[in-house]
């Protein structure tokens, strides 16, 4: 897989990748699972949202983890974020992951009690012009909004990423993918029609970036946001209106990999 494959024989291999992982037995294991629980398109948001940002570490906890959260807002988000009473906060208080701790949750709270006040979709949180080539407007929108509400805790900021920051803003541009993507094949939801499939970033994980690397669709020594352009444009020049398709195939091909090197 080291040596450059020309375009036509990449998206030949690459689309038979896509094609063996974006299937719905790919969910079951995967945080995407924890949206897929809902069918209320709110609840899917917040859902997706919650499993998006707590997407870090061994997949199975993730999931657990998620799964826990949501039991604790009656696994009825989208009516807890808006009706909830200041006792019903205390069972979020016992909830953490990783460094996200009740803090963090108590504030992700807030802001999506004060947003669905406003709002009826998420999708309006993140503005993206029509004409714009990626969703990088969108993701500094929707972090600023986000700490927008007085008295934010500062420590929550590393939650939410911002291409301003560098960041490869990896879980944010999942997030993006799920909600955005439709291609009937019931991984991804469709959910919001004012993104482009075609703006989307591809979420540049620790798989995809040694995969694409491989691949040479990667030659940015350091990974952050610049990275993540790169490895996106080159997966337009496969596919000019759903590159980020190509998620499933590099992130399948990174955990092929790992599972062959334990192995051996």
């Amino acid at each position: 897989m080291a040596k450059k494959l020309k375009d036509a024989e990449l998206k030949a291999f690459l689309d038979e990748k896509v094609d063996r992982y974006n299937q719905p037995g790919f969910i079951e294991l995967d945080p995407i699972s924890i949206p897929h629980a809902f069918t209320k398109p709110q609840d899917i948001e917040i859902a997706g949202l919650f499993a998006a940002v707590l997407a870090w570490g061994q997949r199975v906890t993730i999931v657990r983890k998620c799964q826990e959260l949501l039991s604790l807002m009656d696994n009825d988000p989208h009516q807890f974020i808006l009706h909830h009473r200041a006792r019903d906060l205390k069972a979020l208080e016992t909830f953490k992951h990783r460094t996200f701790n009740a803090t963090d949750t108590l504030y992700f709270v807030e802001f999506l009690k004060w947003f669905y006040q406003h709002h009826t979709s998420l999708e309006e949180a993140f503005v993206v012009d029509p004409r714009a080539k990626t969703i990088e407007g969108g993701l500094i929108h929707f972090h600023d909004l986000f700490f927008s509400l007085d008295d934010y805790p500062h420590r929550t900021r590393k939650h939410i990423s911002t291409p301003e920051r560098k960041s490869t803003c990896k879980r944010l541009s999942m997030y993006l993918r799920w909600m955005v993507r439709n291609d009937n094949k019931g991984v991804d939801f469709g959910l919001w029609k004012n993104i482009s499939p075609a703006q989307l970033v591809c979420p540049c994980d620790l798989h995809v970036d040694r995969v694409g690397r491989r691949l040479k669709l990667i030659r940015r020594k350091q990974t952050d946001w610049q990275t993540a352009l790169e490895l996106t444009a080159n997966l337009s020049r496969l596919d000019p209106a759903d590159p980020v398709k190509y998620d499933f195939a590099l992130f399948g091909l990174g955990i092929e990999e790992g599972r062959s090197k334990k192995k051996s």
